[in-house]
């Protein structure tokens, strides 16, 4: 019966992850039908502390975007990697990775990507060398960020006074290191550009030639008048996000009483609760300081994208946590051993099922509570985060597809056989490298 429920949620997940936007999380509601239906399992309580975080987060950076902070925080890291077009393969990534590190969203690299290509393709670097490790960057950057929703879940899973700030003391250096890592493995891959024969052949076209060798400057447009003053107040919230989670002696005590998702037994107030009333409140004044209109906040594009996160996360995570609390003894009793005695090994789960799941928050919340379950130490599962970005592997992922489409000289692909895409290598020596180093830290630090 095992068997069958895992097979059953792994077809579930994969036609989900196939039908992309909030394909997953309504198939994972039919998979949960099934579940209740079927096999009468006892549904478990849907994960409602990600998707307020996720709410909560991703509203404050569409009040930014709105007030022009987004866009100039574009311009400013355009103006760093058009400075020094030799070395775009290394100063794009870490670009990449310390703007979607403050925004907590990976979707900003949509806005970089055409500008790597362009200057990649200038000075005749293989454009597929910069944008595969840019892509990667932008999605372990998460894994750390203290306005990342994947960081509050899995600081709400460890709920120990300071878990926030263990794990950015060891995910931002080892996913940092990862992505340093994953650009030097990168960097001589494929042909050399003037050696492809596929631009070669595109380089004839006297109209594809003008357009690969033409000045076109900056793309930035004139930064809004309140765009600064946006961003500051969002460096302050994070600011305050991060002091709370390192200091919980800063936070206000409420009344003792029952435990719930936004207060402890003992009237401590959770992390999520804490991330939810700092970044609202910052979106609130960012629209009263810099005088955006609400209207123009729905109407972003990260706005819009935060309902399919939602519906993603909603249904795929309470299907999974339905079959994993219904289980849990058989799992425990199969892995419970062996992942006491080489817990790295779990990190290989987490690969897998964030390879199908294509979010790290829904991963985070699915498999870090089964880790806790078989007796994994914190910081062993902290070490093991960057696993969640394995949304590389399947190129399905809007990020990827973002960036083969920028590609004009068509070296950034898809593969034949669909896993020997140009992400591949960027990815798997990223997430290699971060998580040993996050083992390695955790050593020395926790």
């Amino acid at each position: 019966m095992l068997l069958l429920q895992l097979l059953l949620l792994l077809v579930v997940i994969l036609i989900g992850s196939q039908m992309k936007g909030i394909g997953l999380g309504v198939m994972g509601m039919l998979g949960l039908l099934v579940f209740v239906g079927v096999f009468h399992l006892r549904p478990a309580e849907p994960p409602l502390d990600v998707m307020l975080i996720i709410l909560a987060i991703v509203t404050t950076g569409a009040t930014m975007q709105a007030a022009g902070g987004l866009q100039y925080l574009v311009s400013l890291a355009e103006r760093i990697i058009r400075s020094n077009p030799a070395r775009v393969t290394f100063i794009a990534p870490i670009t990449s990775f310390v703007l979607c590190l403050f925004a907590g969203t990976s979707h900003i690299v949509y806005s970089l990507l055409p500008i790597v290509s362009e200057v990649a393709a200038k000075k005749r670097i293989r454009p597929e060398r910069p944008l595969s490790i840019t892509v990667i960057a932008s999605h372990v950057a998460l894994t750390g960020s203290p306005m990342s929703a994947a960081t509050a879940a899995l600081a709400v899973i460890l709920a120990y006074p300071g878990a926030a700030l263990d794990i950015m003391k060891i995910g931002i250096p080892s996913c940092f290191i990862g992505v340093l890592a994953g650009a030097f493995s990168v960097r001589k891959m494929g042909k050399e550009l003037d050696q492809d024969p596929v631009f070669l052949e595109k380089m004839k076209d006297p109209a594809f030639a003008s357009a690969i060798d033409q000045e076109t400057g900056s793309v930035s447009q004139p930064v809004k008048p309140g765009a600064k003053t946006a961003v500051l107040i969002f460096c302050v919230a994070i600011l305050l996000v991060v002091l709370c989670g390192s200091f919980p002696s800063l936070v206000p005590r409420v009344p003792a009483g029952k435990a719930g998702l936004q207060v402890s037994a003992d009237g401590r107030l959770t992390m999520g609760c804490i991330i939810e009333i700092i970044t609202l409140s910052a979106a609130a004044i960012i629209m009263l300081v810099t005088r955006t209109k609400a209207t123009d906040v729905v109407q972003t594009s990260m706005f819009t994208a935060m309902a399919s996160a939602v519906v993603s996360v909603f249904g795929v995570v309470w299907m999974s946590a339905t079959f994993i609390a219904a289980n849990e003894a058989v799992i425990r009793q199969a892995l419970g051993g062996m992942a006491q005695a080489h817990p790295w090994l779990f990190t290989f789960a987490v690969f897998l099922m964030a390879a199908l799941i294509f979010s790290q928050a829904a991963t985070t919340k699915t498999m870090m509570p089964l880790g806790v379950a078989l007796g994994i130490a914190g910081a062993h599962l902290i070490a093991m985060f960057p696993a969640v970005n394995a949304d590389f592997v399947l190129p399905g992922y809007p990020t990827l597809l973002a960036a083969i489409s920028f590609d004009k000289t068509g070296t950034t692909h898809i593969g034949k056989m669909v896993l020997n895409h140009s992400f591949m290598r960027a990815g798997l020596v990223t997430i290699a490298v971060a998580v040993a180093m996050g083992f390695l830290l955790g050593h020395y630090l926790l």
